[in-house]
This record gives C-alpha cells, sequence and structure tokens, in this order.
C-alpha cells in the first residue's frame, strides 16, 4: 500500500490551528480552566502576600504565637524590604482588623498630611497646574510606621523588635530579588537617575540586581532596628525625623521635622452596602473605598443570573457603572476634615436607583455628570492574615507610584512616597491642596461578612483600578460563581478616562482595556456597542489576595495573585 505524502503547508497550518491547545499546559481536573491553583486551605491560620518570603515570615509570628496583626505588621515590614519598588516606611497604610472576641470590624486610616510650609501660592507662583509625580513637591508626611504601632499597640502580641526582625534579618544579611523587583530595578537611573541617593541605593556600583541576584540594604536595616527599638517616636520625633528634614530641606522640599512630629494615625468606622445578601464593608473618605460600594449598588439593580461572565452585556454594565460612581470620586473624595462628603448618601440604594437609570443597556456613554446627592452636616501591597483565634487582617500599604517621588533620604534606606500628586490645585474643590491636608487616596482594604459573621478579608492593587478589582472580585465570586483564588485568576476589565480628583477631565467615552482571555466575539459587540477597546501591558490589572473564611467548618482559604510574585499560605 502506498502512503499519501502529506502537504506540508497543509501541516503547518494543522499546527497553528491547534497552537494553542497544543502549547496550553494540561486542564486542571477540577475548577476553572483559567485558575492557575487551587485555594490554600488551613485551620490554624493564613497568610497571602505579594512576596513569598514575606508570607512565611507572617506563618512564623503566628506558629510563635504571634497575632494577625503582628504577623501582617511583619509581613509588611519584609515586603519593604524585597519590593521597594511599591512600598515601605516612607509610605501610608491603611487597615481593616476583624476582631473576632468584639465580632466588630475596627478601620484604620494612616494616611499622612501635606507640609506645613508649602501652599497653594506657592504652586501658583511657580506656574504649575498638576503637581508633578516625583521630586520634592508631592512628599507628604509617611503614614506607615505610625500606622504599625497604632495597630500593634490595640492588637499586637509580639514585643516589636521581634515583629520586625524578619525584615531587619533581610535588609542586613540579604535576599534572592524577585522576577518583578528585578523588572523595577533595571528602570532607576532613566526614571529616577536626576533625584539624590536613589542610584546608589538601588544599583549600587553602578550594577544592576537581576534576577536571583542576592541585595542587601544596610541603611534600611539600621532605620528599622532604630525604629524597632526606639518605636514609633524614633521615626518620627528622633534622628530619622531631623535626617528627612535636613534632607528635604536642601533638595528644595518642604515637609519638615515638626510635620513629622505632629502625624497622627486615624480610628476610622467602616462603611457598608449589601451587595445580594453580601455586606461589603470599606473605608470611608480620604480614600476612594465607597466607590466599589456606589458600583455595587448600580449593579445590584441588573439580573445577573442571567448574564454570564464575559459577555458583552456583563462587561457593558460593569464599565458604565464605573464611569458614573468615578465622576462622584472626582467630584466629592477628599479628607472629610477639609470637606463635606455625603458618604451616607453616596452608598444609598436609592442614589443608586437614580443613578443607574442614566445607563444605556445598549450603548455606551460619551460621559456622565458626577451626581447631586443631598449634602449634610456633621504601584502598592496588599497583604491580608487571619490567626487561630480568628482574628482577620485586611492591610494595604503603598508608595503609590513605583519607587514613590524618587528622594531618598541620606542613609536611611529607603525613598519618600510622592502622594501628594493627587491634590487637585484648581481652588474650591473638595480636594484642593492645603497645607496640613490629608490627598484624596487610592489605597483601599476590603472586607465582607455575610450574616453578621466574617466571610472574606481581600483587596486589589493598582491605583485607580482598585475599586474596578474589588467589584470584579466580589462579583466573579457572589454573581458567577467562582471561588477565591479563581475569582482572582479570572481576566480582568479596566477602563482609563473618567474624572479625576487632580483635575484632569475625561474626554470621549475613555478606553476599555481587556486583559487576555476574553472571546473576540464579546469585543467585536463591545465596539459596535460604541467602546474604544484596548489592550493594557501585562502587570498594570491589579495584584491581589483573599482569605475566605467557612465559619461552620473553621477553614481558611487563601488565594494569592498569579500576575506577581505572591504566595498563600496557611498552617
Amino acid at each position: 500500500m502506498k502512503l499519501k505524502r502529506s502537504n506540508p503547508c497543509r501541516l503547518i497550518f494543522g499546527l497553528l490551528l491547534f497552537a494553542p491547545v497544543l502549547l496550553k499546559a494540561q486542564d486542571r481536573p477540577f475548577g476553572k480552566t483559567f485558575a492557575t491553583r487551587s485555594e490554600v486551605m488551613a485551620q490554624h491560620g493564613m497568610a497571602c502576600t505579594s512576596q513569598p518570603l514575606a508570607t512565611q515570615a507572617a506563618i512564623d509570628v503566628l506558629k510563635h504565637g504571634g497575632s494577625a496583626v503582628d504577623a501582617a505588621i511583619a509581613a509588611n515590614a519584609v515586603l519593604g524590604v524585597v519590593e521597594p519598588h511599591v512600598n515601605g516606611i516612607g509610605g501610608d497604610i491603611f487597615a481593616i482588623v476583624y476582631e473576632a472576641k468584639t465580632g466588630k470590624l475596627i478601620g484604620l486610616n494612616g494616611s499622612g498630611r501635606s507640609p506645613y510650609s508649602l501652599t497653594l501660592e506657592e504652586f501658583k507662583k511657580r506656574g504649575i497646574k498638576y503637581i508633578p509625580a516625583l521630586g520634592p513637591l508631592p512628599v507628604n508626611v509617611p503614614g506607615c510606621v505610625d500606622g504599625w504601632f497604632t495597630l500593634h499597640g490595640r492588637f499586637g502580641k509580639m514585643p516589636m523588635d521581634q515583629v520586625l526582625s524578619y525584615a531587619i534579618g533581610y535588609a542586613r544579611n540579604g535576599f534572592p530579588v524577585a522576577d518583578e523587583a528585578a523588572g523595577s530595578l533595571k528602570n532607576i537611573k532613566a526614571l529616577y537617575g536626576q533625584y539624590p541617593n536613589i542610584v546608589e541605593l538601588y544599583n549600587p556600583g553602578g550594577k544592576i540586581p537581576g534576577r536571583g541576584d542576592i541585595r542587601t540594604n544596610p541603611d534600611l536595616a539600621n532605620t528599622l532596628e532604630k525604629i524597632a527599638k526606639g518605636g514609633r517616636d524614633a521615626f518620627y520625633k528622633g534622628d530619622i525625623a531631623r535626617t528627612i528634614d535636613e534632607f528635604m530641606k536642601k533638595n528644595g522640599g518642604f515637609l519638615s521635622y515638626k510635620d513629622m512630629a505632629d502625624h497622627t494615625s486615624s480610628w476610622v468606622e467602616p462603611v457598608s452596602t449589601n451587595y445580594r445578601g453580601y455586606d461589603v464593608w470599606e473605608l470611608p473618605p480620604n480614600g476612594q473605598g465607597i466607590c466599589t460600594l456606589q458600583m455595587l449598588n448600580i449593579l445590584e439593580g441588573f439580573d445577573f443570573s442571567k448574564i454570564t461572565w464575559g459577555s458583552p452585556e456583563h462587561i457593558h454594565l460593569f464599565v458604565e457603572a464605573k464611569k458614573l460612581a468615578f465622576e462622584d470620586r472626582a467630584k466629592y473624595y477628599a479628607d472629610p476634615e477639609f470637606a463635606k462628603i455625603p458618604v451616607k448618601d453616596l452608598i444609598s440604594k436609592s442614589y443608586a436607583a437614580e443613578r443607574r437609570k442614566l445607563i444605556n443597556p445598549h450603548k455606551a456613554s460619551a460621559s456622565y455628570e458626577a451626581g447631586n446627592p443631598a449634602l449634610k452636616d456633621g504601584d502598592t501591597i496588599y497583604l491580608t492574615v487571619a490567626d487561630g483565634d480568628g482574628n482577620m487582617v485586611s492591610l494595604i500599604q503603598s508608595n503609590y507610584r513605583g519607587y514613590g517621588s524618587g528622594m531618598v533620604p541620606d542613609g536611611l534606606g529607603f525613598t519618600l512616597q510622592d502622594r501628594g500628586q493627587l491634590y487637585t490645585l484648581e481652588e474650591g474643590q473638595n480636594n484642593t491642596y492645603a497645607p496640613h491636608k490629608r490627598p484624596f487616596h487610592t489605597i483601599i482594604p476590603a472586607f465582607v461578612t455575610k450574616d453578621g459573621k466574617p466571610y472574606m478579608s481581600f483587596g486589589v492593587m493598582g491605583g485607580s483600578f482598585q475599586p474596578l478589582g474589588h467589584v470584579e472580585i466580589l462579583m466573579n465570586m457572589i454573581d458567577f460563581g467562582m471561588n477565591a483564588q479563581e475569582a482572582g485568576d479570572a481576566p480582568r476589565i479596566d477602563h482609563q478616562g473618567s474624572s479625576e480628583p487632580t483635575g484632569e477631565k475625561m474626554q470621549g467615552v475613555g478606553m476599555v482595556y481587556l486583559e487576555s482571555g476574553f472571546p473576540y466575539e464579546t469585543i467585536r459587540s463591545l465596539m459596535y456597542m460604541g467602546h474604544k477597546i484596548g489592550f493594557q501591558i501585562p502587570g498594570l490589572y491589579g495584584g491581589y489576595q483573599a482569605i475566605r473564611f467557612d465559619s461552620i467548618q473553621k477553614v481558611y482559604f487563601g488565594a494569592s495573585e498569579s500576575r506577581k510574585d505572591g504566595e498563600a499560605a496557611g498552617w
């Protein structure tokens, strides 16, 4: 029998046709095909962070009798050493703590304020319309360290010097540089080279640390040791504060010793809305957490039991709800000590019903105006930890953009944040710059309860993307039946183009960015509806960690972001 020879062109076409199948890893036996792994399950404790060394530090603290807050602080401190491109003691901190013995949620606002000596007139004199991202002008008081000690004073069990010993050890003795950090270190000279000390700190001897290289930061180790021994006053009232004052003065900055010495964190009451039987909790402004609640209230009016995940209807309604909420975000969200913010009305069901009427279910809007609820008087890390007593912590901490302002005070080993970029210089707005004022803030921790019991501690990193990420996680779980890991692994939706609290205005319909994984039929339908579709570079769809709690079985389920270097671990 003579065999027929194959046509080479047909063979190549066939291989190309089936390439996605041939190149794809074997399908998982359970769960969604896009899931990267199963949820991690444990009974005695759980830690989920964006870097395995931080996760393991938290687990070690739990095993040695530390509380969830002790473990969260230890992990955050380690992340400031191993992931300096997204967080550190030069930045701010927010947290929601579930206290098992009282059954209450307690919020912490650890954001810093603007310098006393920097005024709106100074920006006018310099002809500045928007506060720059880098250099001395966007530097506010770093709130992280005070946030640590405020949390620890109320919920800590382990001595602070022991809690910080993990970070001090890695800074002093070294650690291997992970993928994401290695990528960021390549850009230090190009992005921040004009600012003092930063190149020498992160590219020592002119060498860029690569993936797997061992890196140390002895200056940061010394700073953390002073904090471990001297407490928060060592940072805000001691030599560290004096060094920051002197550094800023000689480099055209305004942050002073008095700004540092006067800093305090604030205990705040979390606010919530109910979404299909789940109570979702966020912190009130100056953060953007209530934007999540506004979006959920709008979306609750649509029957997603009849809408499939990833369909044009799903993405269209999500994007339109985001546009509506973000206009209110730009107008109202600010420091409540300087502005009247109608939080109760903004997150009310009746207000959402009025806003929902503006959505055309078949067409993308060009723009929306902010609503008018009645006014009445009166780059980031996220981590979550749970302990064996049932306490849970939702914690987020950030420099704002990458390495923050690029300003590294002499000999301290960390950069100061650039959160001050988020004020507007337009007079008469809620978020208008003023001395000793907290800016509009993007970083938001979240928590979910059901029937009065803790259900999930979670957060999503990524600047203005965070409210969108929160809503996507919740919809994925509540509306589309995913578990905590699948909800984070699912392809994400972003929208850019809404008005911003800095005063920048939306133009046109904006751009809907879709992560790979959505079918072309959906993309085509969205374009017919008037949406502009684009694709972000990898890494711009946020990061995510979560701990879900089964109150019947008393089991924690941990999930960690597959797009980053993170790890969920329990014991």
